[in-house]
């Protein structure tokens, strides 16, 4: 198969585990077509060794392509298992978030020639999408995995969220700035949207996530319907932010009950 073959301090070095790097790669790929090489080896090699060194590349050749958001997580220094996780989101793909994008486009552009309740309104919803479909059989392509993962499903999920509200709310920042004669009341909608968001989360352990994002998505708009624009004065938001901070602390409480009730659907 070949016209040259290993020296004898390659096979020691790589027996003995002490290549590393090109040197490595070279020698593994050398060793699969060769058999020659491959019996010398096993000559003097610890066979034990041996079998590590294989199990390790077919490890390496196995691995998924981190993709762009792993990526992104990894250089933030976030645990590779984490990262894997949280990069597995649906809310966090690519085509999710252009989804997400265009819909507060048009739902600005509609706002803007009609009242900016209609964006205000609306905008808190999305994220409830992203919670929807965080973690549940048959929505999250890493359920599974996510079960038996050295994390808590309570932080799993609340780093899903936290994630999925991150990335909703500068899509949301963006989109406020085609409402410029709304002020700084254009911004009215991110309280609402962690009410919403944490809400959701109450609910989960015990409804699941789609489920939960639905009723609060159905509670918000009747809010909307019954409150009108008061949802959105200073008072209004007064009362959306003590709304968070008593759900928040609720939650914190109720975080053990994440792992110990029924799956998430």
């Amino acid at each position: 198969m070949s016209d040259w073959h290993l020296q004898d301090s390659d096979l020691h070095g790589y027996a003995g585990g002490g290549l590393a790097g090109p040197p490595l790669w070279s020698v593994e790929s050398h060793l699969g077509a060769c058999a020659s090489c491959r019996d010398r080896l096993a000559s003097f090699a610890d066979p034990e060794a041996v079998d590590t060194g294989w199990a390790r590349l077919d490890a390496s050749l196995d691995a998924p392509v981190p993709g762009p958001v792993e990526r992104l997580l990894l250089l933030l220094r976030v645990p590779d298992h984490t990262a894997r996780l949280l990069a597995a989101t649906p809310a966090l793909r690519l085509s999710w978030l252009v989804a997400i994008a265009l819909t507060l486009a048009m739902t600005a552009t509609i706002a803007r020639l009609a009242d900016p309740i209609v964006f205000l309104a609306a905008a808190p919803l999305l994220p409830l999408l992203g919670v929807a479909v965080s973690f549940g059989p048959g929505i999250d392509p890493t359920y599974e995995m996510a079960l038996v993962a050295p994390i808590q499903s309570f932080r799993l999920l609340l780093l899903r969220c936290a994630a999925v509200v991150s990335a909703n709310t500068a899509l949301c920042a963006l989109a406020s700035l085609a409402l410029p004669d709304a002020g700084p009341g254009a911004a009215g909608w991110f309280l609402p949207s962690l009410a919403l968001t944490v809400l959701a989360l109450l609910l989960a352990p015990r409804f699941g996530t789609v489920t939960a994002a639905v009723t609060v998505g159905v509670g918000w708009t009747a809010l909307v319907a019954g409150l009108a624009g008061a949802l959105f004065t200073a008072a209004g938001q007064a009362g959306t932010a003590l709304a968070v901070a008593l759900a928040a602390a609720l939650l914190a409480r109720r975080a053990a009950t994440f792992d110990t009730t029924r799956r998430l659907r």
